[in-house]
Order: C-alpha cells, then structure tokens, then sequence
C-alpha cells in the first residue's frame, strides 16, 4: 500500500493465503508452519468495513457446515478501555502497553501480570475499574459505565445493526475482555472461537488506522483478519465436516482402442467433462483387459470405448460395468446419455 501510494483506487479490498512461520512451542491447533487466509479493506474509515469483513468470515463457516451454534465471534473496541483509561488519568502513551497484558489474561492470573501493570503507573484503583470493564458481556451494561454519548459505545451498537441486517447478527457477542495482543490495533476487534471451549482463537482481527503512520507512510484507516488453517482443520475434524479424500472414484473411463483415435477419444472426454461427470481418459496404448481391471480399481459405473469402426459411423460403444450391458450411442449424445444413467442409478 504504501509502495503503490497516491495510485491506489481507494477502498482497496484483498486478500492472500500466504504460508506462513513462527517459532515457538507447538499446541492443538498452533503449529510452526501453516497457511492463513487474510483480508483486509483500506480507506474505508466507518464500521461498514468491519460488517463487511465479518460477513465474509461468517459466510466461509456456513460454506464448510459450521453454524453459529458451532463458532461465535466476540466482539469489542479498544475505543472501549480508552475511554476508560483516559477517564481515570492513564497517559495515552501507556494504553497499547496495558492492552497487550490485557490480552494475556486470558491465559494467567491478575496477580500474575499485576506487577507489570503498576510498572506501567496503573493503581489499584485503576486496575480495579480497568477489571470490571473487561467483565462486561452486553452493551446495555456498556452504557452504564461509559455513558450513552461514548463514540465507542455508538459504533459498537453500529456494528450490531449492520450484522442484523447482513443476517450474522447471532453469530456475534459483545466480549470487553477481547483487545487482542498485538499493539497496533486501533478500534474494533474480533476474534472467532469455539462454542464448547476446547480450541484456542479461530480467527482473528481488527481495526488499525495507524499501521502505515508506523512505517513512515501517510495514515489510511484499515481493518483485516487473519484466519489460519490449523484451527479450523481442527474443528472441522471434530464435527466431522473434513471431506473425504480416500474416495478418488470416477464415474466414466474412455478408452481409444488405438492411439489412432487418441483426439476423438479426448473430444468425448472433454463432453463428458462439461457435464460434471467425472472422467479418465486412458492416455497410454493399453489392452482391454487393463482397462477393465483400471475401471474397477477407480470404481467406474461407464467405459466409453472408442475405435476406427465407430468413429467411422461417428458411435462410441458405451459399456455399463454394472450392470454388464454394452450399447452402441451416436457420439455427439454420449455425454447426455451418461448423464441419464447416472442420475437414473
């Protein structure tokens, strides 16, 4: 983005399924190597584009069997915890410090990380309001502590709106313990996870107006997500929604009886193809009796069997291994005639 500048037709929406690396110690769903779907839209500074990032999320999971009963997405604001912050006299400068420990408590105690939050000039007092804020879990008790004219409070109620009117409304739930860990955030975050609690974050992502400013680029409001593939896998593996890849059967095989006919034979394959139907051409000058048993190691219902003598009358002989029974078809309605038997089988 900031290579491309001024040339940029703005909003720019992408996205990339890079392999990504990281070194640390591997857990279910946490490897060292993997792949991770991101998408990100920039110049668009109003919560539309978090609606239109989660719309795109909600609608891989309904893709691949997953409901909202399955995943949830939480949901909040860093706005949130700044306003709180700030309220309480906690220098800006100090807030993306306290957010990434925010984030670790998750995974440890208070007491754990309470050191580390007074080295940052947060008091008792603060860390007190700063833990009852996270605790909140709907917006209405939002309100109460952040008041009905809080410019995050708004957007997150915003946000709400749009998700009941792209129809992911259920999927979504208001979490003020949410900031996630990296510091560049900037607004609203968002992290996917799974109902009965037995996985770590799905996916995740957020607002981060300022990462170009960072960079020495000129700032330009974006939101992205990340999204890795060993998570879900997993998930998918535990609702039994991973397709099946032992099945590598085909329904038709077709075999030119000489290398003579090879281009007709692959005319006929090719029409077979374009309706769907899954096919295997014999490439190589092979005899009848491999043929069969190829048929029968694929699992085929059809052999399409093609020599000089049907080409010369423009026929094919169509033979179902099923059933046993072998007709002679016009060439030109092989493909409409395979798809009749299939769906009639």
């Amino acid at each position: 983005v900031m290579a491309k500048g001024k040339s940029l037709t703005l909003p720019v929406k992408w996205f990339s399924i890079p392999q990504c690396w990281r070194y640390e110690r591997m857990t279910r769903g946490r490897r060292r190597e993997h792949y991770q779907w991101n998408m990100d839209i920039w110049g668009v500074p109003g919560i539309e584009a978090e609606a239109e990032l989660l719309s795109a999320i909600v609608t891989f999971f309904k893709r691949v069997g997953i409901t909202s009963k399955d995943v949830g997405i939480k949901v909040n604001s860093r706005a949130v915890l700044s306003e709180v912050l700030t309220a309480m006299g906690v220098p800006a400068d100090k807030f993306a410090a306290t957010c990434v420990l925010v984030d670790k408590l998750e995974k440890v105690k208070l007491d754990d990380i309470r050191g580390e939050m007074q080295e940052l000039g947060l008091t008792d007092e603060i860390i007190s309001k700063l833990v009852a804020t996270l605790a909140i879990k709907d917006l209405d008790a939002l309100e109460q502590t952040l008041g009905n004219d809080s410019k995050a409070l708004s957007q997150l109620k915003q946000l709400m709106a749009y998700a009941e009117a792209y129809g992911f409304r259920d999927w979504l739930i208001f979490d003020a313990s949410v900031v996630r860990g990296l510091a560049y955030y900037t607004g609203v975050v968002f992290e996917g996870f799974d109902r009965k609690g037995e996985l770590r974050a799905i996916c995740g992502g957020g607002r981060y107006d300022e990462l170009l400013g960072t960079f020495g680029g000129e700032p330009l409001p974006a939101v992205g997500f990340g999204f890795g593939d060993a998570v879900i896998a997993e998930l998918l593996k535990d609702r039994n929604l991973l397709p099946n890849f032992d099945n590598n059967q085909v329904n038709v095989i077709v075999f030119p009886l000489t290398p003579s006919v090879y281009a007709s034979a692959a005319a006929v394959a090719g029409s077979v193809r374009s309706k769907s139907i899954t096919s295997d051409l014999v490439l190589e000058d092979k005899k009848m009796k491999w043929v069969f048993k190829h048929a029968e190691r694929l699992g085929a219902s059809h052999l399409i069997i093609i020599g000089e003598d049907e080409i010369a009358k423009g026929m094919v002989q169509v033979k179902n291994l099923g059933k046993g029974e072998q007709q002679e078809v016009e060439m030109s309605k092989v493909s409409d005639f395979i798809a009749h038997q299939l769906a009639s089988s």
